[in-house]
């Protein structure tokens, strides 16, 4: 027995002596191997141990997987400006990362600085949508292994780098997985979750639709952990709620709704109701082109101000349905005169239409209201308004419309307030 016990130790010992040598082989090719020959070992690599575990991969390499993920993150320091096989090498870092109780590889990439260099890759313009995604994807892992992996993303100014590249990004894909980021940033991270409340609201200005979405969407998921609101969001709060996306309105609302609890809600409100009364001088514009008649105002696109006009009458509509005393707060800030004046905008129908509908609420809510509109409009015009506020609008002549957009509808303060209690005791 004692034999056959010395002569499995020996062929154990046998078996090993040829996996080591293997694996020097392996280390060895790798280290003499140009780009070519490294990217046909990175994809043969990426097929045999996608998915693998810690103990799997260590099988694989002979206890020494630690060896080769050390080549590939000094590689990927030294060559990712260049863009050499750098998706295949990010995919394979990837392996190691991702790998089922493998955070020794976790804390061996980032001794060697790894965190930086993958944000460092997202502000590379010469490098492709698809190498960043993969930068953010590994990102994903890092953050995802603790609150103080998270910490060291936003100390290396992550929060900046991914905004801006959400913000910049003409992939899809890419960011959505820059909103997974950020809101796992946002996340069991009290020390840095406003940082990345406020990064979000950096991208709101951006020129990208769905970048103005998806920070949209996290801003909401995170407002009741961060609980009250920056200032610096009233403005391009006002922005997005203003957007011609209706995806992006819709988002915007959410948030909006969700803000109306908090201190910045005056501010929002006061924003929206100056949006209804832009300076009349900007209503129209002269044609470009040459004509016969150079100062003739020309039919075109309806105007930034209008359309801002139409999202502040309709949102204003929507916000004061939720909450009587939001709609009193309106009131008070002459939402109502507001209304009236987008109602007489004979340039823009959907001004119009947003701006009847929600004033229509108002008159019916507060009976004060009621009186003030019906000497505004007269007794005649008054009742079509009543009687079919969806269309009222489109027989208004252009005499009719320049005393709505000229009204001084001025309820005294507290008025709404008294009236509400009147009609609608208990009332939110």
């Amino acid at each position: 027995m004692l034999q056959d016990a010395k002569a499995e130790e020996n062929m154990t010992s046998v078996k090993e002596q040829e996996a080591i040598k293997k694996l020097m082989v392996f280390l060895q090719e790798w280290d003499s191997a140009h780009k070519v020959a490294r990217r046909r070992i990175l994809d043969n690599f990426i097929k045999t141990n996608d998915g693998k575990t810690e103990p799997e991969l260590e099988l694989e390499f002979s206890q020494g997987a630690s060896l080769f993920l050390a080549r590939l993150t000094v590689w990927l320091r030294m060559t990712y400006t260049y863009s050499t096989c750098l998706n295949k090498l990010l995919k394979s870092i990837g392996i190691f990362l991702s790998a089922a109780s493998g955070r020794r590889y976790l804390s061996e990439f980032l001794e060697i600085g790894g965190v930086l260099i993958l944000l460092e890759i997202l502000g590379l313009n010469h490098l492709t949508e698809e190498n960043k995604r993969e930068s953010v994807k590994l990102l994903q892992l890092v953050a995802g292994a603790g609150r103080k992996y998270k910490e060291l993303i936003c100390e290396s100014y992550g929060v900046q780098s991914l905004a801006e590249f959400l913000a910049t990004s003409n992939a899809a894909e890419a960011q959505e997985d820059v909103q997974i980021l950020l809101d796992s940033l946002g996340r069991g991270n009290p020390k840095y979750q406003n940082q990345v409340y406020k990064g979000l609201i950096a991208v709101l200005p951006c020129a990208s639709p769905r970048a103005q979405q998806l920070a949209l969407q996290t801003l909401s998921i995170m407002q009741d952990v961060v609980g009250e609101a920056p200032s610096t969001l009233v403005e391009p709060m006002l922005g997005v709620l203003c957007s011609v996306h209706l995806e992006v309105q819709h988002e915007a609302l959410q948030l909006l709704k969700a803000l109306m609890a908090r201190e910045v809600r005056t501010a929002l409100l006061k924003g929206l109701v100056a949006l209804l009364t832009p300076p009349r001088k900007k209503a129209f514009t002269f044609c470009d082109q040459t004509d016969k008649d150079p100062t003739a105002l020309c039919p075109r696109e309806p105007m930034l101000v209008h359309i801002q006009q139409a999202a502040a009458a309709k949102t204003i509509g929507i916000l004061a349905k939720e909450s009587a005393a939001v709609a009193e707060d309106l009131i008070q800030l002459k939402a109502v005169r507001g209304l009236m004046v987008a109602v007489g905008n004979l340039d823009h129908v959907a001004s119009q239409r947003h701006a009847s509908i929600s004033l229509e609420y108002f008159v019916h809510t507060f009976p004060f209201v009621e009186e003030a509109v019906k000497n505004v409009l007269g007794h005649t015009l008054f009742q079509r308004f009543m009687d079919s506020p969806d269309t009222w609008y489109t027989k208004v002549n252009p005499v009719q419309a320049e005393e709505l957009a000229s009204n001084t509808v001025d309820i005294p303060r507290d008025m709404a307030r008294m009236q509400s209690s009147e009609t609608n005791p208990g009332g939110s």
